[in-house]
């Protein structure tokens, strides 16, 4: 039989493993260029439907709802406490590894810039809250 004192130094042992985790996981993230829209900029959902039509319908859909292509924004998995708006911005500049998805791995998207993925990104956010994702 394990003593208490065992039990509880294995335990703090596991604990101070996760904290260290944790800690080097935001440190790697921290050190990423995350793109940003120019500053004063207001995102625009109107602005942002015609970027999404030419940059994302033809794989998230044009009503994004999805396709064979790519993953539909109007899924609770996109919304904005799971996939934050720099989630936006770091796949579109980098690909996204499938995760959420059977759809393989999201490439670059060239060409578009922080500020188009933020008017990109009101377009999406205002359709999740009429679909009810908040």
């Amino acid at each position: 039989m394990i003593s208490k004192d065992v039990r509880m130094k294995k335990a703090l042992s596991v604990a101070t493993l996760s904290i260290l985790i944790t800690l080097s996981v935001g440190a790697s993230a921290q050190a990423w260029d995350v793109p940003k829209p120019s500053q004063g900029l207001m995102p625009n959902p109107s602005a942002g439907k015609p970027l999404f039509e030419k940059n994302c319908a033809s794989c998230h859909g044009a009503d994004l709802s999805g396709t064979d292509k790519g993953p539909a924004f109007l899924n609770r998995v996109y919304e904005p406490s799971h996939h934050g708006d720099v989630a936006f911005q770091l796949a579109v500049k980098n690909g996204a590894r499938a995760h959420h998805w059977k759809f393989g791995d999201m490439p670059a998207v060239p060409g578009v810039t922080p500020d188009d993925v933020a008017h990109i990104t009101a377009y999406v956010r205002m359709h999740q809250r009429k679909a009810g994702i908040r």
